[in-house]
Protein backbone atom coordinates (compact mmCIF):
# COMPACT_ATOMS: atom_id res chain seq x y z
CA UNK A 1 0.00 0.00 0.00
CA UNK A 2 1.53 3.31 -1.06
CA UNK A 3 0.66 6.37 1.49
CA UNK A 4 -0.65 9.62 0.71
CA UNK A 5 -0.71 13.20 2.23
CA UNK A 6 -3.88 14.06 0.52
CA UNK A 7 -3.46 12.56 -2.98
CA UNK A 8 0.00 13.71 -3.04
CA UNK A 9 2.74 10.72 -2.47
CA UNK A 10 5.22 11.79 0.12
CA UNK A 11 8.69 12.39 -0.80
CA UNK A 12 11.76 11.15 0.96
CA UNK A 13 15.51 11.98 0.96
CA UNK A 14 17.23 8.89 2.38
CA UNK A 15 20.39 9.75 3.77
CA UNK A 16 23.71 7.78 4.05
CA UNK A 17 26.83 8.94 6.28
CA UNK A 18 29.55 6.83 5.42
CA UNK A 19 33.31 6.29 5.59
CA UNK A 20 35.27 3.82 4.82
CA UNK A 21 32.95 1.40 4.18
CA UNK A 22 33.84 -0.03 0.54
CA UNK A 23 33.00 -4.06 2.21
CA UNK A 24 29.33 -3.19 2.60
CA UNK A 25 28.51 0.06 0.77
CA UNK A 26 27.44 -1.72 -2.43
CA UNK A 27 24.56 -3.80 -1.29
CA UNK A 28 23.85 -0.73 0.78
CA UNK A 29 23.04 1.11 -2.12
CA UNK A 30 21.50 -1.71 -4.23
CA UNK A 31 19.25 -2.46 -1.50
CA UNK A 32 18.05 1.80 -1.33
CA UNK A 33 17.92 1.53 -4.88
CA UNK A 34 16.09 -1.96 -5.07
CA UNK A 35 12.98 -0.20 -3.10
CA UNK A 36 9.10 -0.75 -4.21
CA UNK A 37 8.90 2.99 -3.34
CA UNK A 38 8.26 5.18 -6.81
CA UNK A 39 11.75 5.84 -7.49
CA UNK A 40 11.02 9.38 -8.32
CA UNK A 41 9.87 9.81 -4.89
CA UNK A 42 12.97 9.02 -3.38
CA UNK A 43 16.14 11.19 -3.08
CA UNK A 44 19.36 9.39 -1.91
CA UNK A 45 21.90 11.51 0.02
CA UNK A 46 24.97 9.85 0.80
CA UNK A 47 27.76 11.94 2.96
CA UNK A 48 31.47 10.28 2.88
CA UNK A 49 33.45 11.08 5.47
CA UNK A 50 36.48 11.54 3.46
CA UNK A 51 37.06 8.05 2.32
CA UNK A 52 40.63 6.45 2.28
CA UNK A 53 39.19 3.20 0.79
CA UNK A 54 37.52 2.35 -2.44
CA UNK A 55 33.94 3.48 -0.29
CA UNK A 56 34.40 7.34 -3.30
CA UNK A 57 34.69 5.03 -6.32
CA UNK A 58 32.31 2.25 -5.84
CA UNK A 59 29.43 5.33 -4.68
CA UNK A 60 30.56 7.00 -8.43
CA UNK A 61 30.26 3.60 -10.11
CA UNK A 62 26.46 2.91 -8.74
CA UNK A 63 25.58 6.20 -9.86
CA UNK A 64 26.77 5.91 -13.13
CA UNK A 65 25.06 2.96 -13.39
CA UNK A 66 21.74 4.47 -12.72
CA UNK A 67 21.96 8.07 -14.31
CA UNK A 68 18.27 8.07 -13.91
CA UNK A 69 18.05 8.09 -10.23
CA UNK A 70 18.49 11.04 -8.16
CA UNK A 71 21.46 10.47 -6.24
CA UNK A 72 24.11 13.14 -4.59
CA UNK A 73 27.45 12.56 -3.21
CA UNK A 74 28.42 15.30 -0.13
CA UNK A 75 32.04 15.57 1.34
CA UNK A 76 31.71 15.24 5.15
CA UNK A 77 35.53 16.45 6.05
CA UNK A 78 34.88 16.36 9.77
CA UNK A 79 34.74 12.77 9.38
CA UNK A 80 32.46 11.91 11.98
CA UNK A 81 28.62 11.22 11.95
CA UNK A 82 27.01 14.34 13.23
CA UNK A 83 28.57 16.26 10.64
CA UNK A 84 27.54 14.41 8.44
CA UNK A 85 23.68 13.90 9.02
CA UNK A 86 23.63 17.71 9.21
CA UNK A 87 24.93 18.17 5.70
CA UNK A 88 22.24 15.75 4.38
CA UNK A 89 19.49 17.11 6.02
CA UNK A 90 20.60 20.76 4.53
CA UNK A 91 20.96 19.16 1.61
CA UNK A 92 17.41 17.26 1.48
CA UNK A 93 13.78 18.67 -0.39
CA UNK A 94 11.74 15.44 0.81
CA UNK A 95 8.70 15.56 3.28
CA UNK A 96 10.47 12.44 5.10
CA UNK A 97 13.70 12.20 5.98
CA UNK A 98 14.95 8.46 6.51
CA UNK A 99 18.54 7.40 7.74
CA UNK A 100 20.48 3.90 6.72
CA UNK A 101 23.94 3.50 7.44
CA UNK A 102 26.86 2.25 5.30
CA UNK A 103 27.41 -0.92 7.72
CA UNK A 104 24.19 -1.83 6.78
CA UNK A 105 21.42 -3.35 4.37
CA UNK A 106 17.74 -1.97 4.05
CA UNK A 107 14.38 -4.31 3.13
CA UNK A 108 12.82 -3.78 -0.08
CA UNK A 109 10.20 -2.54 1.66
CA UNK A 110 11.89 -0.42 4.39
CA UNK A 111 10.36 2.97 3.01
CA UNK A 112 6.93 1.96 2.53
CA UNK A 113 6.44 0.76 5.56
CA UNK A 114 8.35 4.19 7.28
CA UNK A 115 6.16 5.92 5.33
CA UNK A 116 3.00 3.83 6.13
CA UNK A 117 3.69 3.54 9.75
CA UNK A 118 4.38 7.35 10.57
CA UNK A 119 0.97 7.96 8.76
CA UNK A 120 -0.57 5.31 10.70
CA UNK A 121 0.54 6.26 13.71
CA UNK A 122 0.74 9.90 13.54
CA UNK A 123 4.27 9.18 14.98
CA UNK A 124 7.31 11.90 14.47
CA UNK A 125 9.61 9.29 13.94
CA UNK A 126 9.83 5.55 13.04
CA UNK A 127 12.11 3.08 12.90
CA UNK A 128 12.35 -1.16 13.11
CA UNK A 129 14.04 -4.15 14.22
CA UNK A 130 17.44 -4.29 13.10
CA UNK A 131 18.60 -8.32 12.51
CA UNK A 132 22.36 -7.94 13.19
CA UNK A 133 24.27 -10.25 10.94
CA UNK A 134 28.12 -11.77 10.44
CA UNK A 135 29.61 -13.27 7.76
CA UNK A 136 32.50 -14.71 9.98
CA UNK A 137 32.66 -17.08 13.12
CA UNK A 138 32.97 -14.31 15.57
CA UNK A 139 31.50 -11.79 13.79
CA UNK A 140 27.91 -14.38 13.99
CA UNK A 141 28.66 -15.02 17.73
CA UNK A 142 28.88 -11.12 17.93
CA UNK A 143 25.68 -10.79 16.07
CA UNK A 144 23.74 -13.57 18.45
CA UNK A 145 25.07 -11.49 21.81
CA UNK A 146 23.99 -7.75 20.03
CA UNK A 147 20.81 -9.32 19.33
CA UNK A 148 19.85 -10.52 22.83
CA UNK A 149 17.96 -9.37 25.70
CA UNK A 150 21.08 -10.13 27.60
CA UNK A 151 23.52 -8.22 25.85
CA UNK A 152 21.49 -5.32 25.10
CA UNK A 153 19.31 -4.83 27.40
CA UNK A 154 15.66 -3.67 26.39
CA UNK A 155 16.62 -2.60 23.45
CA UNK A 156 13.63 -3.59 21.25
CA UNK A 157 14.87 -2.67 18.16
CA UNK A 158 18.10 -4.69 18.52
CA UNK A 159 16.05 -7.82 20.46
CA UNK A 160 12.84 -7.67 18.11
CA UNK A 161 9.23 -7.06 19.28
CA UNK A 162 6.23 -8.62 18.47
CA UNK A 163 3.93 -5.86 18.21
CA UNK A 164 4.78 -2.17 17.72
CA UNK A 165 4.94 0.41 20.17
CA UNK A 166 6.63 3.96 21.11
CA UNK A 167 9.55 3.84 22.42
CA UNK A 168 12.65 6.66 23.64
CA UNK A 169 14.79 5.18 20.34
CA UNK A 170 14.95 3.56 17.21
CA UNK A 171 17.78 2.17 14.77
CA UNK A 172 17.66 3.94 11.56
CA UNK A 173 14.79 6.21 11.86
CA UNK A 174 12.58 8.03 9.71
CA UNK A 175 11.43 11.40 10.43
CA UNK A 176 9.13 14.28 9.12
CA UNK A 177 11.01 17.39 7.92
CA UNK A 178 8.77 19.56 10.25
CA UNK A 179 10.98 17.52 13.29
CA UNK A 180 14.33 19.25 12.54
CA UNK A 181 12.60 22.75 12.04
CA UNK A 182 11.26 22.15 15.32
CA UNK A 183 14.40 21.11 17.62
CA UNK A 184 17.11 21.49 15.00
CA UNK A 185 19.74 19.56 13.56
CA UNK A 186 22.21 16.57 15.29
CA UNK A 187 24.61 17.52 17.89
CA UNK A 188 28.22 17.81 16.42
CA UNK A 189 29.38 17.90 19.81
CA UNK A 190 28.07 13.90 20.41
CA UNK A 191 30.55 11.87 17.77
CA UNK A 192 28.86 9.31 18.89
CA UNK A 193 25.34 8.55 20.04
CA UNK A 194 24.31 11.33 18.24
CA UNK A 195 20.88 9.52 17.16
CA UNK A 196 20.04 9.03 20.73
CA UNK A 197 20.66 12.40 21.64
CA UNK A 198 18.47 13.86 19.00
CA UNK A 199 15.58 11.15 20.25
CA UNK A 200 16.03 12.01 23.41
CA UNK A 201 15.73 15.79 22.48
CA UNK A 202 13.09 15.07 20.32
CA UNK A 203 10.73 12.78 23.01
CA UNK A 204 11.44 15.83 25.60
CA UNK A 205 9.97 18.13 23.40
CA UNK A 206 6.72 15.69 23.08
CA UNK A 207 7.73 14.21 20.17
CA UNK A 208 6.79 10.66 19.55
CA UNK A 209 9.13 7.77 17.92
CA UNK A 210 7.39 4.56 16.56
CA UNK A 211 9.30 1.08 16.49
CA UNK A 212 7.33 -1.06 14.42
CA UNK A 213 8.55 -4.58 13.40
CA UNK A 214 7.42 -4.61 10.25
CA UNK A 215 10.17 -2.49 9.18
CA UNK A 216 13.64 -4.72 8.68
CA UNK A 217 16.90 -3.83 7.83
CA UNK A 218 20.30 -5.91 8.42
CA UNK A 219 23.17 -4.88 10.45
CA UNK A 220 26.62 -6.28 10.02
CA UNK A 221 28.67 -6.47 13.78
CA UNK A 222 31.94 -6.20 14.24
CA UNK A 223 34.31 -8.47 12.41
CA UNK A 224 36.88 -8.97 15.75
CA UNK A 225 36.49 -8.70 19.60
CA UNK A 226 38.78 -5.97 19.76
CA UNK A 227 36.51 -3.82 17.14
CA UNK A 228 33.53 -4.91 19.25
CA UNK A 229 35.29 -3.43 22.81
CA UNK A 230 36.21 -0.77 20.83
CA UNK A 231 32.71 -0.12 19.30
CA UNK A 232 30.90 -0.43 22.86
CA UNK A 233 33.67 1.61 24.78
CA UNK A 234 32.84 4.66 23.19
CA UNK A 235 29.40 4.13 23.42
CA UNK A 236 29.90 3.85 26.86
CA UNK A 237 31.86 7.10 26.71
CA UNK A 238 29.60 9.31 25.37
CA UNK A 239 26.60 8.44 27.26
CA UNK A 240 27.54 10.47 30.45
CA UNK A 241 27.81 13.55 27.74
CA UNK A 242 24.20 12.92 26.46
CA UNK A 243 22.72 12.81 29.92
CA UNK A 244 24.55 16.19 30.40
CA UNK A 245 22.61 17.45 27.73
CA UNK A 246 19.30 16.17 28.02
CA UNK A 247 19.33 16.54 31.46
CA UNK A 248 18.12 12.90 32.36
CA UNK A 249 18.67 9.34 31.01
CA UNK A 250 16.73 8.54 28.12
CA UNK A 251 16.25 5.08 29.82
CA UNK A 252 17.74 3.05 32.77
CA UNK A 253 18.88 0.37 31.18
CA UNK A 254 22.27 2.46 29.89
CA UNK A 255 23.11 3.04 33.87
CA UNK A 256 23.60 -1.11 34.27
CA UNK A 257 26.90 -1.80 32.55
CA UNK A 258 28.26 1.14 34.67
CA UNK A 259 27.37 -0.25 38.11
CA UNK A 260 28.05 -3.56 36.94
CA UNK A 261 31.78 -2.63 36.51
CA UNK A 262 31.79 0.29 39.31
CA UNK A 263 30.62 -3.01 41.52
CA UNK A 264 33.13 -4.79 40.05
CA UNK A 265 35.79 -2.49 41.40
CA UNK A 266 34.50 -2.31 44.49
CA UNK A 267 34.26 -5.44 45.55
CA UNK A 268 37.86 -6.35 44.43
CA UNK A 269 38.82 -3.18 46.78
CA UNK A 270 36.95 -4.55 49.41
CA UNK A 271 38.48 -7.89 49.25
CA UNK A 272 42.61 -6.22 49.23
CA UNK A 273 41.19 -4.31 52.27
CA UNK A 274 39.85 -7.14 54.46
CA UNK A 275 42.32 -9.86 52.80
CA UNK A 276 39.15 -11.89 52.27
CA UNK A 277 39.35 -13.21 48.42
CA UNK A 278 35.66 -14.40 48.57
CA UNK A 279 34.81 -10.48 48.07
CA UNK A 280 35.99 -10.91 44.55
CA UNK A 281 33.06 -13.45 43.60
CA UNK A 282 30.55 -10.99 45.81
CA UNK A 283 29.68 -9.00 41.94
CA UNK A 284 31.76 -11.36 39.73
CA UNK A 285 30.34 -14.71 40.44
CA UNK A 286 26.40 -14.18 39.95
CA UNK A 287 27.01 -12.53 36.88
CA UNK A 288 29.27 -15.41 35.57
CA UNK A 289 26.28 -17.72 36.37
CA UNK A 290 23.99 -15.28 34.76
CA UNK A 291 26.41 -14.89 31.54
CA UNK A 292 27.04 -18.91 31.25
CA UNK A 293 22.87 -19.54 31.63
CA UNK A 294 22.51 -16.55 28.80
CA UNK A 295 25.04 -17.88 26.69
CA UNK A 296 23.33 -21.22 27.08
CA UNK A 297 20.11 -20.05 25.94
CA UNK A 298 21.20 -17.42 23.39
CA UNK A 299 23.38 -20.52 21.38
CA UNK A 300 20.08 -22.32 20.65
CA UNK A 301 20.32 -23.48 17.17
CA UNK A 302 23.96 -22.28 16.45
CA UNK A 303 25.78 -24.37 19.00
CA UNK A 304 29.07 -23.59 17.64
CA UNK A 305 29.07 -19.89 18.82
CA UNK A 306 28.47 -20.58 22.71
CA UNK A 307 32.52 -21.08 23.16
CA UNK A 308 32.47 -17.04 22.14
CA UNK A 309 29.06 -15.74 23.79
CA UNK A 310 30.52 -15.54 26.97
CA UNK A 311 33.32 -13.31 25.57
CA UNK A 312 30.49 -11.26 23.79
CA UNK A 313 28.73 -10.67 26.52
CA UNK A 314 31.62 -9.82 29.21
CA UNK A 315 32.80 -6.91 26.21
CA UNK A 316 29.33 -5.60 25.46
CA UNK A 317 29.07 -4.76 29.39
CA UNK A 318 32.64 -4.08 30.74
CA UNK A 319 33.58 -2.28 27.75
CA UNK A 320 30.79 0.22 27.56
CA UNK A 321 30.49 -0.14 31.85
CA UNK A 322 34.08 1.21 31.51
CA UNK A 323 33.86 3.71 28.97
CA UNK A 324 30.62 5.16 30.81
CA UNK A 325 32.69 5.16 34.10
CA UNK A 326 35.71 7.37 32.14
CA UNK A 327 32.95 9.30 30.66
CA UNK A 328 31.78 10.74 33.86
CA UNK A 329 35.34 11.86 34.54
CA UNK A 330 35.81 13.04 31.26
CA UNK A 331 32.86 15.09 30.81
CA UNK A 332 33.25 15.92 35.10
CA UNK A 333 33.43 19.71 34.62
CA UNK A 334 29.96 19.78 31.94
CA UNK A 335 27.35 18.97 34.82
CA UNK A 336 24.74 21.81 35.26
CA UNK A 337 26.23 23.67 32.21
CA UNK A 338 25.24 22.89 27.81
CA UNK A 339 28.50 23.79 26.04
CA UNK A 340 31.07 21.34 26.89
CA UNK A 341 33.90 20.21 24.69
CA UNK A 342 34.73 16.69 23.97
CA UNK A 343 38.10 15.61 25.27
CA UNK A 344 40.82 15.14 22.60
CA UNK A 345 41.24 11.94 21.40
CA UNK A 346 39.81 10.55 18.31
CA UNK A 347 36.91 8.71 17.71
CA UNK A 348 37.02 5.24 16.14
CA UNK A 349 34.30 2.08 16.66
CA UNK A 350 35.58 0.28 13.47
Amino acid sequence: MLVLLGSVLLTVSLILPIRNEAAYIQNGLEAVLGQDYPSDKVEVIVVDGMSDDATREIVCEVMASNPDRRIQLLDNPARVVPPALNIAVRAATGAIVARMDGHAKMAPDYIRQCVDAMERTGADGVGGVIETVGGSYVARGIARAQSSLFGVGGAGFRTGRAEGAFVDTVAFPAYRREVFDRIGGFDEEMHLNEDDEFNFRLTQSGGRIWLDPAIRSEYYSRASLRKLWRQYYWYGLYRPLLMQKGGGVPSWRHLVPGGFVLGLVLSAAVALATGQPLWLLAVAGPYALANLAASLWTARGAWRTLPLLPVAFSILHLAYGLGFLVGLWCWRKGWGRREMVPPPTSVSTR
